[in-house]
């Protein structure tokens, strides 16, 4: 009668062992797919977030106007002469200006601000209850706190200057209209920049 009652307990006993097996590896492909995700969305570099989660910021602030009438703006940034630096100091030291310009935008703004590297020498911000003017002096100030912060390469300090374009975001926005006018605002404040020379 105990064998039977081992044999029992046993039995009864194995679904709990399996169950709570399989609860372990559901929660360990779960970690890995949560890593999984947050590597996507992650420059390796920088470890700022990459276009992806950029564009899902340009698309949340687009809603919240619509809605709500939240004011925001888009900085699309470039970092002017990357090749120059790379060219004259190696590439090591193009990877150490994106870093420290990396560090200096999050620095500089909110918390709640999204700073992204969205490809190359390419930056990108999301600025939630800004309007235009209170995006364009943020745009200078950030301009202002790269250059006047050389980035330290060896013995070097190596001066880094940004082109920012401006674009609020507006009522019927798309996420690829809305970063085209940023872009397009870069490329007017570069030729700008040139034309100071």
């Amino acid at each position: 009668m105990a064998g039977m009652l081992r044999d029992v307990a046993q039995s009864l006993a194995r679904p709990l062992t399996d169950a709570g097996r399989l609860r372990a590896q559901l929660a360990h492909a779960e970690a890995r797919i949560a890593e999984l995700e947050r590597l996507a969305d992650t420059d390796p570099l920088t470890e700022l977030p990459n276009r992806r989660p950029f564009m899902r910021a340009i698309a949340r602030s687009i809603r919240h106007l619509e809605r709500h009438g939240t004011p925001a703006a888009i900085l699309f940034i470039d970092v002017d002469g990357l090749k120059a630096i790379n060219d004259l100091y190696g590439h090591l030291s193009g990877d150490a200006a994106l870093l420290h310009i990396a560090r200096v935008l999050q620095r500089e703004v909110r918390a709640s601000d999204v700073v992204s590297r969205i490809g190359g020498d390419e930056f990108g911000l999301v600025l939630d209850h800004v309007n235009e003017e209170a995006a364009r002096a943020k745009a200078t100030a950030l301009s202002a706190a790269v250059s006047d912060a050389p980035v330290r390469f060896g013995d070097a300090a190596i001066s880094v200057k940004l082109s920012i374009g401006v674009a609020t975001v507006m009522q019927g926005d798309t996420t690829e209209h809305a970063l085209r006018r940023a872009d397009d605002e870069m490329y007017v404040a570069k030729r700008a920049q040139r034309s100071d020379k």
